[in-house]
């Protein structure tokens, strides 16, 4: 799985579940009529780009996301859904393929900020021919008339409305009597005092007019608003001396840190022993260099609020069958890590102290490229498993994702969800569901 579809399903998670109290509390609206709307059809968490009806068609569509930090600072360009095959018909296709990989736009449309920035456009390939469309106008021109569903959804999503792949209320299209097409999305997201999440439905005309019909808020917002890979082996550690719950927290996670070094080091050895290829073993021992690095912050964080991270203990284990790889991964990285990233993002967002803020958001860019090589292992373990290991996998994780939300159900200190930015119960279940709907259903 690509890092941009985490930080894409990290982004729609924190504005879904951030008034995950009033939906609790029973408050929340009930939107517009579902009645005729089918879901929008997606591809890798994106708009899918299969039925668009292109004259003349090209070879290749690809739909793309620029990530940028809100200071404008560039993060990378990612590839979403496609359909066709680059550079197809191409008389020099090293030279298209280039042009392909070199199609950056400095600009796109729906610009979205939270913690980070991103916008869209598209790359098209026919020929030795690659463009880029990277504005209302330029994206209308290659559509033309509007006369599918998946056209309608892509115009929806460029005028700057999120669409839910698996969520009617969130994301649905229908087709009009009359030739135009009616699509749902959202604006907005719910937290803090005076912020809504709100259902908005359009109308999309053949000529590509996008004009809104209704809207409703789904949420308001109020003030309301486990990190690290686990080495196999690790030890039990001493009780923490400090008393203070904020010295605590992050002494345990300079520990955890220190502990997920010996973790990616392991996981290279294993995967080069099974015949990963280089980019995996590489992204592993990155990411270990990585852990030295969360392991300082969080240490001089723990210190600052009177605690001393233990070191960690890990007992040495001979390396092990694909399988138990596998289910360790299935566990430690595509469960664990992936939600420990998702809450570092959201402790990046809410934590009131500004070293913890600050420190926090460089961790959950870290720990987002190392879920998403947890899947990307996951990807490329799970086919050379047979079935009852497959099965096992799939056991594991749900009995990893029911553990998980036995452990953020206990009520925190105050100081660890003002200060340190924690998620309450109520939110850190909500985002919780969304990902178990996303990735682990």
């Amino acid at each position: 799985m690509q890092v941009l579809r985490l930080r894409h399903l990290f982004s729609r998670a924190l504005r879904a579940s951030l008034a995950t109290p009033l939906v609790l509390a029973g408050c929340g609206h009930g939107g517009a009529d579902l009645e005729g709307y089918t879901a929008v059809e997606c591809d890798n968490g994106a708009p899918a780009l299969s039925d668009l009806t292109i004259s003349p068609a090209p070879d290749f569509i690809q739909l793309r996301y620029r990530n940028t930090s809100g200071s404008g600072e560039a993060f990378t360009t990612q590839d979403a859904s496609s359909s066709g095959q680059a550079c197809a018909t191409a008389t020099d296709v090293a030279a298209c393929q280039t042009a392909v990989a070199e199609a950056l736009p400095t600009e796109g449309f729906n610009k979205n900020c939270l913690q980070y920035c991103s916008d869209n456009h598209l790359v098209t390939t026919r020929g030795d021919e690659v463009k880029t469309y990277s504005t209302m106008e330029s994206l209308q021109e290659l559509l033309g008339t509007i006369d599918t569903e998946q056209e309608a959804v892509l115009k929806t999503f460029a005028s700057g409305y999120w669409l839910s792949c698996s969520d009617l209320k969130q994301g649905a299209v229908k087709r009009n009597s009359d030739g135009t097409f009616n699509v749902i999305g959202t604006r907005g997201y719910a937290c803090g005092k005076g912020t809504e999440l709100t259902q908005h439905v359009v109308q999309v005309s053949a000529s590509g007019e996008v004009r809104e019909l209704e809207h409703h808020v789904l949420e308001k917002g109020t003030n309301n608003c486990a990190i690290g890979r686990r080495p196999v082996g690790l030890q039990v550690a001493g009780g923490c001396e400090s008393t203070d719950a904020l010295g605590h927290y992050f002494a345990e996670a300079a520990h955890l840190e220190a502990a997920s070094v010996h973790a990616f080091l392991r996981l290279r050895e294993e995967l080069a022993l099974h015949g990963a290829d280089a980019g995996l073993q590489d992204a592993a021992r990155r990411s270990a260099m990585d852990e030295v690095m969360h392991t300082d912050v969080t240490g001089r964080l723990a210190r600052r609020f009177g605690a001393t991270p233990q070191r960690p203990v890990v007992a040495e284990r001979p390396l092990r069958p694909l399988s138990e790889v596998a289910l360790d991964n299935a566990v430690e990285g595509c469960v664990r890590e992936t939600y420990g990233a998702l809450v570092a993002h959201y402790q990046a967002l809410h934590a009131r102290d500004a070293e913890v803020r600050e420190a926090m958001m460089s961790i959950a860019e870290d720990e987002t490229r190392h879920a998403g090589l947890s899947w990307d292992i996951d990807q490329w373990a799970r086919p050379r498993l047979s079935a009852p290991e497959r099965e096992a996998l799939r056991e594991a994780q749900r009995q990893a994702v029911a553990l998980l939300r036995a452990e953020v159900a206990v009520p925190l200190d105050t100081g660890l969800v003002t200060e340190a930015g924690l998620p309450t119960p109520e939110v850190a279940l909500s985002l919780l569901d969304t990902l178990e709907q996303e990735l682990w259903a």
